[in-house]
């Protein structure tokens, strides 16, 4: 399997697609499990493609949108087939501040003006899809179905319990997550319970 770096988000999702499908081999001692496929780090998307078609990987996991354009013999350079999808059990993006700033003056106000770009992002679609297609690289209609597939939190601020659980479980699985015994307090400054 192609992925761009050990620890990334095409890494990961090699492990979230091995454990839902039973193929993950035994954990040892730290909880991480072994991969039932080779990994090999191609640093970018670009020769990620490359691989798949000199077959130096048998294949990776990339973003559906930014993979869109490749699919078909017509596509320049190292062409691209989709041969399934999978989701990721954990929202795209999570805040993350040092120990030391959670509950200050900083945080709040930076969590503030992210609710703020959420809130003018969903009342603002049609200047939302221009800015995707222009500054993200995006066909207008693939940054309109794009935003079909968008939630965005009500309020930026914490995490769910359970998507944390989830998430370090998976990291853990992945090899990613060394220090996994510690509490999930440790891990999350803001939990929201449902």
């Amino acid at each position: 399997m192609g992925v761009s770096r050990i620890g990334s988000g095409s890494y990961v999702m090699g492990f979230v697609l091995a454990d839902r499908e039973g193929w993950l081999r035994a954990a040892s001692s730290d909880g991480s499990s072994s991969a039932p496929f080779d990994i090999k780090p191609l640093q970018n998307f670009e020769k990620l493609r490359e691989a798949v078609n000199d077959k130096t990987a048998d294949f990776f996991m990339w973003e559906y949108f930014t993979s869109k354009r490749y699919y078909g013999a017509e596509a320049s350079p190292y062409p691209i087939k989709k041969v399934g999808e999978i989701d990721t059990p954990w929202s795209s993006w999570k805040i993350v501040a040092r120990d030391e700033l959670l509950g200050g003056k900083e945080v709040e106000e930076a969590l503030e003006k992210l609710n703020a770009g959420v809130r003018w992002f969903r009342e603002h679609k049609e200047e939302a899809v221009k800015y995707i297609s222009q500054e993200l690289d995006y066909e207008e209609e693939d940054a309109r179905e794009w935003m079909k597939t968008v939630r965005f939190a009500e309020d930026v601020r914490g995490v769910e319990r359970g998507v944390v659980e989830e998430t370090l479980e998976t990291l853990k699985k992945a090899g990613v997550l060394k220090d996994a015994g510690r509490p999930l307090e440790e891990w999350v400054g803001m939990i929201k319970e449902r």
